[in-house]
Parts: structure tokens; sequence; C-alpha cells
């Protein structure tokens, strides 16, 4: 995992995911996912590229899954981009990095 990648929990989740200031983009993962070792290095590709405009956090689903539910994560990987505090957009799989990248352009316009 990237340096510009951090991994949270649920019990963190409101301070960097709700309260941020900027954009976040929420990789919802689990180790044993295969797609989700795809996304990965897109994941760490782009949050250098965005570094000090977006965040960029995973949080594993077997670790937290009260909050995977609050979130009805039923496949993953599952991206939610944030802003403001609430969701703006969902990818759900493994998808090239020029989809994560419109989306994540249409968040810091």
């Amino acid at each position: 995992m990237s340096e510009t990648v951090q991994k949270i929990s649920g019990t963190s989740f409101q301070e960097e995911v709700v309260k941020s200031e900027k954009p976040v983009v929420v990789d919802f993962y689990a180790d044993w996912c295969g797609p989700c070792r795809v996304i990965t290095p897109i994941m760490d590709q782009l949050s250098k590229e965005y570094d000090g405009k977006v965040k960029f956090v995973k949080i594993d689903t077997d670790d937290n899954q009260e909050l995977a539910a609050q979130f009805g994560i039923m496949s993953i990987p599952t991206v939610m981009l944030f802003a403001k505090g609430k969701v703006e957009d969902i990818v759900i799989g493994a998808v090239p990095s020029a989809v994560f990248k419109t989306k994540i352009d249409g968040l810091v316009r």
C-alpha cells in the first residue's frame, strides 16, 4: 500500500471521511479479493496524482462489517467518492484507471 493511501477503520471513518475538507476516495476491499488486488496499484497511482487535492483511504470489509453494511456494500471492490461528507459517486468492481480519473475529476472541479 502506498504512503498516500491510508488504511482506516470504522472508528476513524467519521473523522477521516465525513469531516474531511477534501474529497475522499474510499476503497472498500478485502485481502482475499482478487479484483481488489487489481485496483490497489491504480489507487496508489491516483493517490499520487491527486496528492493534496483528494484523500484516498482503504477500509477492510472483513474488519469493518458494520460500516460495510451501513453503506450497503454487496460486492468488492466498491469505491465510493465522498465530497462534503456525502457519497457523490460509486464504482463497483475492477475498472480501468481512466474510469476512476473521470469520476475523481468530477469531484475536484
